[in-house]
This record gives C-alpha cells, sequence and structure tokens, in this order.
C-alpha cells in the first residue's frame, strides 16, 4: 500500500492555493483593462508592421476601425476563460488517454505493463474532476458570458445581419449551442462512466479472480476503446479546432490525441518513478521503465508526423483561409510555436533514440517532464492564438496561465495520489501478473 506523504499533500494544496490566488489577481488585472489600454495595444500591434488576423473569422464582416477594436476587446477580455480552457482540456485529455493506454494494453493481452496498471487507474480518477471544470466552462460559454468560441454568436448565422458569415451558416447543424453542449456532456459522462466501470471491473477480478469476471473486464475496456476513438475525435473538433471555425484540418484530431497521449505516457513514468523511490512499487524495473521510454520515443516522434504533415499540406495548398492558421502563429506566437519542436521533437529525438538510455531513472524522469512542458506549450499554441491574438505578452496573460496550470496540477496530484494511497498497487486477480513480475526485455 502506498501511503500518501504529508509533503506531497502539503504540496498539492499549495498549489491549488497559489494558482487560485494568482488566478484572482490576473482577472482582477484583466477585469481592469479599459478601452483606452486595449485600443493603444491594438494600434502598438498594427505600428509594429503586424496585420495578419489570428482568426480567420476576422475576415468576416466590418473591417473598420471600430470593428477591429471590438474584437480586440473580446481577445483580450477572453485571457482568464482561455487561461483555464487551455489547461482544463490538457488535463482532461491526458487522463483519457491514459486510460486508453490502460485499455489498449488489455485489450492486447500484453503481459509487461500489469504491475502499473494501477498507476493508470489513478490518473483516470482525475477524469470527472477535469470534466466538471470543462462543464462549468462549456456554461460560461453558452450563456454569453466567455467569447472563446467565435461561432455562438447568433448574428453569424443569420443571412439579414451585416455580419452574416456563409461559412459558419453551412457548419451551423453541427456547430450549434444545443448540439454542442449535448457532445460536451456525453464526452464528460462517457469517460467518467468507464473511468469508474473499468475500475470496479478491475477490483471485482481481484476479489473473485474469476476468468468469467476476466472475459467481462475485457470486453469493457474494448467498449472504451471504441467509445475513446470517437470521443476523442469530436472533442477535438469541438474543443479546440472550432475555436477558428473557418479553418478545418483532417490531421487534427489525431494531432491533438497524440499530444495528450504522449503526455500521459510521461505522467504514468513519473509517477510510477515517484512509487518506486518510495518503495511502494517495487516490482517496478529498468524493463518497465525501458518500454514505458520506448511509447514515449514513438509517440514523440508519432507527434512530429502529424505537425509536420498538417502543415505542410496548408503550405503545399496555400489556400488563404486555411494557411492563416498558421501565419498568425508564425506572426505573434514566433516565441512558442515553433521552440516547441525542440522539446516535443529534437530532445526526445536526442535522448531517447538509445535503447539503454531508456533504463536510466534520471535520464527517464527528465525527458518526462520535458515532454509535458512541451505539450503543455503545444496545447497553448492551440487554444490561445484564435481567443486572445496577439495580447498574450502580458502580466495578465502569465498570471492568468500559471494561476490556472498551477490550480489545476494540484487538484491532479491531489485526486491522484489520493486514488493511489486508497488501493492495493498490484492487481493480484489479473491472469498476467507473473508475466509482469519477470518480464525482461531482451536487448
Amino acid at each position: 500500500m502506498y501511503s500518501f506523504s504529508p509533503k506531497l499533500r502539503l504540496y498539492s494544496i499549495i498549489l491549488i492555493v497559489l494558482g487560485l490566488v494568482l488566478f484572482g489577481v490576473g482577472y482582477f488585472m484583466n477585469h481592469n483593462i479599459d478601452s483606452v489600454r486595449i485600443e493603444h495595444m491594438m494600434e502598438t500591434v498594427h505600428a509594429g508592421g503586424h496585420n495578419a488576423p489570428s482568426n480567420s473569422s476576422e475576415m468576416v464582416g466590418p473591417q473598420d476601425h471600430a470593428a477591429h477594436l471590438e474584437h480586440a476587446t473580446l481577445q483580450v477580455h477572453n485571457q482568464p476563460l482561455a487561461a483555464i480552457h487551455l489547461v482544463a482540456i490538457f488535463l482532461f485529455a491526458l487522463s483519457c488517454c491514459a486510460l486508453f493506454f490502460y485499455s489498449m494494453q488489455t485489450a492486447a493481452h500484453a503481459g509487461w505493463p500489469i504491475i502499473i496498471l494501477r498507476v493508470m487507474e489513478a490518473i483516470a480518477t482525475y477524469i470527472p474532476y477535469g470534466g466538471l471544470i470543462i462543464l462549468i466552462i462549456v456554461g460560461i460559454n453558452i450563456t454569453g458570458h466567455g467569447h472563446i468560441f467565435h461561432w455562438m454568436d447568433g448574428s453569424l448565422t443569420d443571412p439579414k445581419s451585416p455580419n452574416f458569415d456563409s461559412i459558419l451558416y453551412e457548419k451551423k447543424k453541427f456547430l450549434n449551442i444545443p448540439w454542442y453542449a449535448v457532445r460536451t456532456l456525453i464526452y464528460v459522462g462517457g469517460a467518467s462512466f468507464f473511468a469508474w466501470k473499468l475500475k470496479a471491473m478491475s477490483k471485482k477480478v481481484d476479489q473473485t479472480k474469476s476468468k468469467v469476471d476476466y472475459q467481462t473486464y475485457y470486453k469493457w475496456n474494448v467498449g472504451y476503446i471504441v467509445f475513446f476513438g470517437f470521443a476523442s475525435a469530436a472533442w477535438a473538433w469541438d474543443w479546440l479546432m472550432s475555436i477558428d471555425p473557418h479553418w478545418y484540418s483532417t490531421m487534427y484530431i489525431w494531432y491533438a490525441m497524440v499530444s495528450a497521449w504522449v503526455s500521459a505516457i510521461a505522467a504514468i513514468i513519473l509517477i510510477c518513478v515517484y512509487l518506486k523511490k518510495k518503495g511502494a512499487l517495487p516490482q517496478f524495473n529498468d524493463n518497465h521503465l525501458h518500454d514505458l521510454g520506448v511509447f514515449l520515443f514513438a509517440l514523440s516522434m508519432l507527434w512530429t508526423y502529424t505537425w509536420f504533415a498538417q502543415f505542410m499540406l496548408y503550405w503545399y495548398a496555400n489556400i488563404p483561409e486555411e494557411v492563416n492558421y498558421f501565419f498568425g502563429r508564425f506572426e505573434y506566437y514566433g516565441a512558442t510555436f515553433l521552440p516547441m519542436l525542440i522539446l516535443n521533437f529534437l530532445l526526445p529525438l536526442l535522448i531517447l533514440v538509445s535503447s539503454s538510455i531508456k533504463r536510466n531513472y534520471k535520464v527517464m524522469v527528465i525527458s518526462a517532464i520535458i515532454v509535458l512542458a512541451g505539450h503543455w506549450m503545444d496545447f497553448f499554441n492551440m487554444v490561445m492564438p484564435g481567443t486572445v491574438g496577439p495580447y498574450w505578452k502580458t502580466p495578465e496573460v502569465f498570471l492568468l496561465c500559471f494561476g490556472a496550470m498551477f490550480f489545476v496540477l494540484g487538484l491532479f496530484i491531489y485526486v491522484v495520489m489520493t486514488r493511489l494511497s486508497k488501493e492495493k498497487l498490484i492487481p493480484t486477480g489479473n491472469p498476467f501478473l507473473h508475466e509482469s513480475e519477470i518480464y525482461e526485455y531482451p536487448f
């Protein structure tokens, strides 16, 4: 049994409180930004020769000074909601991907990861908490108190409105508030249900050691794989890609999912090494670490492939409403957009290509932290350009982003480690447990 360290518990609570304080200060500062400062910020951006729209919807409707100022005002006041949206989606998707990895290993009858199944279950315990935060964000948006999603403005799909947007009009059968809310409930409710059901079935298998119960457990894992396959694609459309509703990419659902999946592997590595260090999971050894490292390396390369393939296709086609997605990021987010390739591709490639290095605990921990930081930056680049535009290099944004990150990270640590302290870390009823205990990578 693992005992939740009082020191770690205190650190998680400190993170939660610190995050709330920083976010509160940032929100107060953002709320007090007046129109004079916003106009000055807008003029500063344009004076620097930056004219590329950060959201393709900016190219629709009036293009005068008043319209630009109205849009800039919405972008500046989007900062608090965008900051919490990005980290909420990131950790919710990470938790769902950890459960997907869990189900995938079970469906494949893989023996090596059995002793770390409880770690994946514990990460999945965060799903309903992260889902609740997302539901609150959705409620704020659909009631008109938030403006992250441009398409929620009803005047844009009204043919009689001067702001009529023909592209959104064609997409309104999918992008409409009632259907969006229902889909979000399905994603959050479905993932929360599977997290509870798989944990309950795993516990039952431990108690009964019945092959019949294990077969039922196996089928529920396959069911989650099917659910995740559809849900992860659809929530990437809803929560991320629809931020810029004119833009569409067939690669995006894979790109967003793999970013969360490799982050989940990094989180699993950190937790397993921590438990090993505390003596709570002595069965975890360098062979298991090596295989997790293989997945960390492979998924980092897969993410790079999807990133490049998506970018290459739009660069080659050079269609204005599509390449605009990248122009806005090159022009306003040069400090984060391309440099994240160093964290997400170059460093994993240089560090993890060696088989022997994947057995080094310190190197793997450092690599996992690098990957998590890099993919948080990736989600930052997915969310912020289309919501706050060029107005992100301000003290308010840094306070809001770090406040949101500390709060959700502290909550994640508290929930996951609390769950680990309440369960047996070894699934004794799993028929492949012995294979995992004696597992040795042959090379």
